[in-house]
C-alpha cells in the first residue's frame, strides 16, 4: 500500500532539501522518505516559486481570459436567437 503525505509534511521535507543542510540521504532516513521522492518534491518546490511571485496578475488575466471567451459565447448564441426570432417573425407579418 502506498504512503500518502500531507503538503505540509512534503513543502517541509522539500525545503529541508532546498537548504541544503543536509544531503538527500541524510533527509531520506531522517523522514524515512525514499531519496527519489526528496527530489522529486525539490524540483516541484523550486518550479512552484516563481508562480508564487507572480500572484493575482496572471491569476487576474485567466480570470478576464474566461469572462471574455464566455461574453463571446453569449453573443454568439443570442446572435442565433435573435436572427431566428426575426424569421419568425417574418412569418407572422404576412
Amino acid at each position: 500500500m502506498r504512503k500518502s503525505f500531507s503538503p505540509d509534511f512534503m513543502a517541509k521535507v522539500a525545503l529541508a532539501a532546498i537548504k541544503g543542510d543536509m544531503t538527500t540521504a541524510e533527509l531520506s532516513s531522517k523522514y524515512e522518505v525514499h531519496r527519489s521522492q526528496i527530489s522529486n518534491w525539490r524540483k516541484r518546490a523550486m518550479d512552484g516559486l516563481a508562480g508564487i511571485f507572480r500572484g493575482k496578475r496572471d491569476k487576474s488575466l485567466k480570470d478576464n481570459e474566461k469572462l471574455i471567451d464566455e461574453l463571446y459565447r453569449q453573443i454568439g448564441q443570442l446572435k442565433v436567437e435573435n436572427d431566428w426570432l426575426k424569421k419568425k417573425a417574418e412569418l407572422f407579418e404576412r
